[in-house]
């Protein structure tokens, strides 16, 4: 699974948000909007694929979080990118 073509990241003061570059017919509801945790991992895996051991490992590299709470957190992650419509 992997970030669709034409989704980017955009850093708005302290807000992240997710825009679609207009390329195709994209129906937004609303911005999806990321924390910085989700940001971070946008950042860190672009156009490479949502794979949730790697993100895991980032998440544990880079916070003090434990190995099963950052699976969960990156299971989150990937479901609000499937359901919002960014990740394939």
């Amino acid at each position: 699974m992997k970030i669709k073509e034409g989704f980017t990241l955009h850093e708005l003061g302290d807000e992240c948000i997710v825009i679609h570059d207009g390329t195709t017919n994209v129906n937004f509801d609303k911005l999806l909007s990321l924390n910085p945790t989700a940001a971070f991992l946008w950042k860190s895996v672009r156009r490479d694929e949502l794979d949730p051991d790697r993100l895991a490992s980032l998440l544990t590299e880079t916070y003090e979080v434990s190995r099963e709470q950052a699976l969960q957190d990156v299971e989150r992650f990937v479901r609000m990118l499937v359901e919002a419509g960014v990740a394939e």
